[in-house]
């Protein structure tokens, strides 16, 4: 029904109190309460009508006047909040788009709302902070799964943490926040630990991760899955995700020179302090140690195995020579640099033995064989007891 709100309208609101003649009465409150044009007299005759009919015993009035308000500006607050409150069917549009609900409407709502009355609100578009935290914190499992699915959501690290945290089983939460656009490190190394193997085709097509990469996660410690999460990481996030790595033992030496040999030396430098308990800035220091004592000393510490010392130096120095371009393939280009300055140090070491070494590094540096101190580190005959080892599983 179209046309502007009267008093004939009022007064079949009056005497004609039919279900039907209230719901169509709604109609015409909700077309006109947001029109600048109203006098505030029609304004406030407006508001006093939608205050009456939220109190409407009949269902499908409230419903018809949730429905018709869920956008309108003009609505007042006490009775957006009564809508919300009311059984589902009336609250979800208000719940859903009402403009007039604040933040902290929306927090004390989610303590006692029921599982589709939160999950409306997880849903919500431009989410703010303190609201996503109450979802994370209080709600359902539908309703996190939802707020993971909300693109506009103003997710922080407390959010995503305390789903994992609560959830930590749910596929349906990992996968929800696997599919969200942008992660924090730290949270993608925590998913990385958990996630299916019906996720891999995803971060394959999605995530930019190469085949044998998403292989790598479920098959291989998932070590170069997390280091294509942490590249771009700000250093105070570097460390938050290296701290809580080292405390799950999932920081490895292995790990570090993978990082050093995708051209990310940041991520070196940061693991090699954590596994030393060094400070970052000592450990920077004796990396950029030009008589290249310190960043062998540093190494040692931090547990990296002797074969590794000849890529470990001769990555360092051409990652701060050139670094990756930025180019397509450049990190192929970086590798190709890397073993070209490994041979100019170990001139009887094949390529193709350097890179089957780098690609079958173990997880752990216990499971690398021993050397004496008089063995020349890098040399090809320390070399192959490894590779013979990964050649037999």
């Amino acid at each position: 029904m179209t046309g502007s709100l009267t008093k004939e309208d009022v007064a079949r609101l009056l005497h004609e109190p039919s279900a039907a003649v209230r719901a169509e009465v709604a109609g015409k409150v909700a077309r006109q309460i947001d029109n600048p044009q109203l006098s505030p007299e029609e304004l406030r005759l407006a508001q006093d009508i939608a205050r009456a009919m939220a109190r409407d015993v009949a269902l499908a009035v409230r419903c018809a006047l949730s429905d018709s308000l869920r956008r309108a500006r003009q609505l007042p607050r006490e009775v957006a909040l009564r809508l919300a409150e009311d059984v589902d069917a009336v609250a979800l549009p208000i719940l859903a788009d009402s403009p007039v609900l604040t933040d902290d409407d929306l927090v004390q709502l989610l303590l006692h709302a029921s599982p589709r009355k939160q999950e409306t609100i997880a849903a919500r578009p431009n989410l703010a902070e303190p609201v996503c935290d109450a979802v994370a914190d209080c709600a359902a499992e539908p309703a996190v799964v939802a707020l993971m699915r909300n693109r506009s959501a103003r997710l922080t690290p407390h959010s995503l943490n305390r789903a994992m945290d609560r959830f930590p089983a749910s596929q349906a939460v990992q996968e929800s926040m696997v599919r969200r656009t942008s992660l924090p490190a730290d949270i993608a190394e925590r998913l990385v630990s958990v996630i299916s193997d019906h996720m891999r085709d995803y971060l394959v097509s999605h995530h930019a991760l190469p085949a044998a990469t998403a292989a790598d996660i479920v098959l291989r410690g998932r070590e170069r899955a997390l280091l294509q999460f942490s590249h771009g990481a700000g250093q105070d996030e570097l460390l938050r995700l290296l701290r809580q790595m080292h405390r799950n033992q999932r920081l490895t030496p292995t790990l570090a020179v993978r990082a050093l040999c995708s051209g990310d030396l940041a991520f070196f430098i940061a693991a090699l302090a954590m596994m030393a308990g060094v400070r970052p800035a000592n450990a920077e220091l004796l990396v950029n140690d030009a008589g290249g004592r310190g960043l062998l000393s540093l190494c040692g510490k931090a547990g990296i195995p002797e074969p590794l010392l000849p890529l470990v130096c001769a990555a360092v120095e051409v990652t701060r020579g050139t670094g990756l371009d930025g180019g397509e393939r450049d990190l192929e280009r970086f590798r190709a640099r890397v073993i070209g300055r490994v041979l100019t140090q170990c001139d009887d070491l094949d390529p193709e033995d350097l890179d089957y070494l780098v690609d079958r590094m173990p997880v752990s540096a216990e499971a690398w064989p021993s050397h004496s101190s008089g063995a020349r580190v890098g040399s090809q005959q320390e070399l192959e007891p490894r590779m013979n080892t990964d050649e037999h599983g």
